[in-house]
């Protein structure tokens, strides 16, 4: 692959499997490729291996076989040490937002940059965890009180404003919306898209069981099914597929809206 065609791309897994036990393989021979600068959406049934790969793509779990390529990096290649500084290029947004309790929203957004840009003086620290909180849109009468003393929404907004403290490259969203009620999900998905068009080229990464979300908000979606990718492409091309499971996918998606 020349230089130029792997710029196209900020993920590329290459017939990654993956077993636990050396008998049954949770990935079964993923072939994928995420274009830089894309809202893309890996969805599928609970089971089908969707967390399994994006804690591959996080450098957490090494594939059994396959390659999985980053930012044009093949994690296998770097040492513990290294893979925590190439960490610095992710922002993950948890499932549960998972901030740390004991410290206030803005102390939360600062903790990254007090870990990672040492260099940063504690004014400046302050100054870009600010900016940070106030692109998610979070009021600054909020800053000071901690994870407890905020409503969940706001939680959501400052475990973002997190996960972008560092400039990342790409945007992992982990189930955002998860357990959340429909007017809370559509905050989510909304506040996801807004980010994704206030960070130009960066690449964001939602893991979702909501195919309505998926439809509406990426630019491209991949489907995985018993560990293996079903279909990728864009929501048309969801739409268009004569693949059983897929048809019947959508359209037990779309009767959520």
């Amino acid at each position: 692959m020349s230089p130029k065609q792997q710029s196209q791309y900020a993920i590329e897994l290459d017939g990654v499997k993956k077993t636990f036990d050396g008998k049954e393989f949770v990935l079964k021979g993923i072939d994928l490729k995420i274009p830089k600068g894309s809202l893309t959406a890996i969805i599928g049934f609970s089971g089908t291996g969707k967390s399994v790969m994006l804690k591959h793509v996080l450098g957490l779990f090494k594939p059994t076989e396959g390659t999985v390529r980053v930012l044009g990096t093949d994690l296998s290649t770097l040492d513990q040490n290294e893979l925590t500084k190439f960490r610095c290029n992710y922002g993950v947004l948890f499932q549960s937002a998972a901030l740390f309790d004991d410290m206030t929203v803005l102390e939360n957004v600062c903790f990254p940059l007090e870990e990672h840009r040492r260099n940063l003086k504690k004014d400046q620290v302050i100054q870009v965890a600010q900016t940070k909180l106030k692109m998610v849109g979070l009021d600054p009468k909020h800053y000071n009180k901690l994870p407890s003393e905020i409503s969940g929404g706001m939680q959501k907004r400052t475990g973002l404003a997190r996960a972008l403290a560092l400039d990342p490259e790409i945007i992992v969203y982990d189930e955002p919306t998860t357990g959340l009620d429909p007017i809370l999900t559509e905050m989510v998905d909304n506040l996801i898209l807004e980010t994704h068009k206030n960070t130009p080229g960066t690449t964001s990464v939602m893991v979702s069981h909501d195919l309505s979300a998926a439809f509406r908000i990426a630019d491209f979606i991949v489907m995985l099914d018993a560990g293996k990718v079903l279909l990728a492409g864009t929501a048309q091309d969801f739409f268009n597929s004569d693949i059983e499971l897929v048809k019947r996918f959508v359209t037990k998606g779309m009767k959520h809206q």
